[in-house]
């Protein structure tokens, strides 16, 4: 058996695992790489492998660095199963649909901007190739041991990074010898608030693992309720806006259940929330149609409450004419908007027309990337750049971290001492990760592993 890692490998970015055995080439996740314009289309538009070779492709879940270039294996020639949970299936679709759509945009803008003598900017795929995707998706249900072949079986367990998301365990036949393969995706945190808690594996004799945050510590999501609370509470008195730039996937659906909490407690104050955003309205409906997904709280929540992600003071914004009216509205009010680094969508507006205001308070959700306008604002610059001019940083600047999705060093010291004791875990290949955090977490696991974790290169292969 040959494992290839085409992606994310050293990096956190363009997840993309090769398995090939005697009889099978099984690609885990294809996801976009995203970095500089050039280096990104380069290894975005190419592929080590005939795409149409696949038998398969398991999809750990619905974040673009991990399902955002499945439609270019499709336009290349892939033609088989994607096998992923149901939640992850409406996710993807809806997020590849976003995804072509801003590439034809930009292809256009930059079509406008190139010389003549530059060959043209296309985009990676369109939305049709999305459709023709969409009909590949095959849904598979948690826990249950799927047999989708005689020598390959697969299940799904809980990763818990967001919805729908999943540890793929993979039992496959190779030389006539059963072999036993686990690929975390994106293990996720416990505690956080509407997602199960990632469930520890029985063993493995190679586990395929991220490696995002293996040497940090996050705040606790438990007081992030209380975080947004004191923010709104201090804008109700001053009669200021508040601006919440967040990711449409996950995020905004969390800290939406938090604020519907704090109705149902009656601790809310009276601002109007609104959620400036279409592309996180219609994943607010899939989060609502899988709300079996999701964990005992919510379950127990909806018992009296039949809509986590609806009360009186929260409003759905659709149209540019309303969300254009928010940036005129006086008093205190909230705009949930993307995106989470201030870097696209409507959120910039709206930080062009509160940045320089006192009564403002602009609250940063979680990692900011270098060179971001995110970034620019958590380190206090005094004045930024929106669009085409400079503006004064006079509003309030917070930075809450409490919802990272990703593993932190407990986590992993969690789930691999959970797992370790229901069964030895052989060979770790730690992916998804700065060299720094794989390191640091190589170190960290290597008393519950048999062998010592690798590392591996972008494009290297391993015979198991």
């Amino acid at each position: 058996m040959k494992i290839s890692f085409l992606g994310a490998a050293g990096e956190v970015t363009g997840s993309q695992h090769l398995i090939e055995t005697d009889s099978r080439r099984i690609l885990l996740d294809c996801g976009l790489f995203q970095g500089h314009r050039e280096e990104s289309y380069l290894k975005n538009s190419q592929f080590a492998y005939p795409p149409e070779s696949l038998d398969a492709v398991f999809l750990s879940h619905g974040h673009m660095d991990h399902c955002g270039n499945i439609p270019q294996l499709y336009n290349k020639g892939f033609r088989g199963p994607v096998f992923c949970t149901s939640s992850t299936a409406d996710i993807a679709e809806i997020m590849l649909k976003d995804s072509a759509r801003i590439q034809e945009e930009d292809a256009r803008y930059l079509a406008r901007k190139l010389t003549e003598k530059h060959p043209p900017i296309e985009p990676l795929y369109s939305e049709d190739d999305v459709n023709e995707v969409a009909k590949l998706f095959e849904r598979l249900d948690y826990h249950e041991w799927h047999e989708l072949g005689d020598d390959l079986k697969v299940r799904f367990l809980d990763a818990g990074h967001i919805l729908g998301s999943a540890i793929i365990e993979m039992k496959i036949k190779d030389q006539r010898e059963w072999r036993h393969i686990v690929f975390t995706g994106d293990l996720g945190r416990r505690d956080l608030p509407l997602l199960r808690d990632p469930e520890p594996i029985e063993g493995c004799e190679v586990l395929i693992s991220e490696s995002t945050y293996g040497n940090r510590v996050h705040e606790k999501a438990s007081d992030m309720k209380e975080e947004l609370f004191q923010i709104l509470d201090e804008a109700y008195r001053v009669e200021g806006r508040v601006i919440i730039p967040a990711f449409s996937l996950g995020r905004t659906q969390q800290i939406i259940y938090y604020l519907n909490d704090l109705y149902n407690e009656k601790r809310l104050p009276y601002i109007p929330i609104f959620v400036d955003s279409p592309l996180s309205t219609r994943l607010v409906s899939v989060f609502r149609h899988h709300i079996h997904d999701m964990d005992d709280e919510v379950k127990n929540v909806i018992e009296s409450d039949k809509d986590p992600f609806g009360f009186s003071l929260l409003n759905y914004v659709s149209s540019r004419e309303e969300s254009i009216a928010l940036n005129k509205r006086k008093g205190a009010f909230v705009v949930i908007a993307g995106s989470g680094m201030c870097e696209n969508g409507r959120v910039r507006h709206h930080l062009k027309n509160g940045i320089e205001q006192l009564e403002t308070t602009i609250v940063l959700m979680g990692y900011q990337a270098a060179y971001t306008l995110g970034r620019r604002l958590i380190n206090r610059d005094p004045k930024v750049k929106i669009f085409d001019r400079y503006y004064e940083v006079k509003a309030k600047v917070v930075q809450l971290s409490g919802l990272s999705g990703h593993a932190d060093v407990e986590d992993f010291m969690w789930w691999y001492e959970e797992s370790a004791k229901q069964g030895n875990i052989g060979q770790v290949f730690l992916v998804h990760g700065e060299p720094e955090s794989s390191k640091a977490l190589s170190a960290l696991i290597r008393d519950q592993c048999d062998l010592e974790p690798v590392i591996p290169h972008y494009q290297q292969s391993f015979e198991i």
